[in-house]
């Protein structure tokens, strides 16, 4: 039988945990004007063969459409995306990155890698290894889902 207390113990340091990556990953995305939110967004709209629909990038976020719209908003701002008239539909958005926006991109795995890093750097490879598959079946439900965002 599981221990509630251990179990507790777990849970408050997972959290303490994501609230450490995201000031680490925050501190490595501010020199490129990007927030962690608008990051994710971006790397999101990069997996699409076409430029998706707001609603595509808020299901596949997991996010209300509302959202979608405030950081597509800021992203824009930036020129890193445009908002595109659907060819097949005037009435349909799509939103594509720009070239800037793929260099960002570039930007933005660099600072990934790095952040991932600062994380991770008390870990061996092999238990590196076995986080990765603890954290799969948290997150996805099982080792074989990985969520590409």
């Amino acid at each position: 039988m599981n221990n509630p207390d251990a179990d507790g113990m777990l849970a408050e340091q997972l959290l303490r945990l994501t609230r450490r990556i995201n000031r680490i990953q925050t501190r490595h995305l501010e020199p490129i004007g990007i927030t962690p939110a608008q990051a994710r967004l971006l790397r999101a709209l990069s997996l699409y063969e076409q430029p998706p629909r707001m609603a595509d990038l808020a299901k596949r976020l997991e996010v209300v459409p509302r959202a979608v719209t405030t950081l597509v908003d800021g992203l824009e701002a930036s020129e890193w995306v445009r908002r595109v008239p659907d060819p097949t539909n005037r009435r349909v958005i799509r939103i594509e990155l720009t070239d800037t926006g793929r260099d960002t991109l570039t930007s933005l795995r660099a600072a990934r890698r790095s952040a991932a890093e600062s994380v991770l750097a008390p870990l061996t490879a092999e238990q590196r290894d076995v986080l990765g598959g603890l954290l799969s079946a948290l997150v996805d439900g099982g080792p074989h889902h990985r969520h590409p965002c």
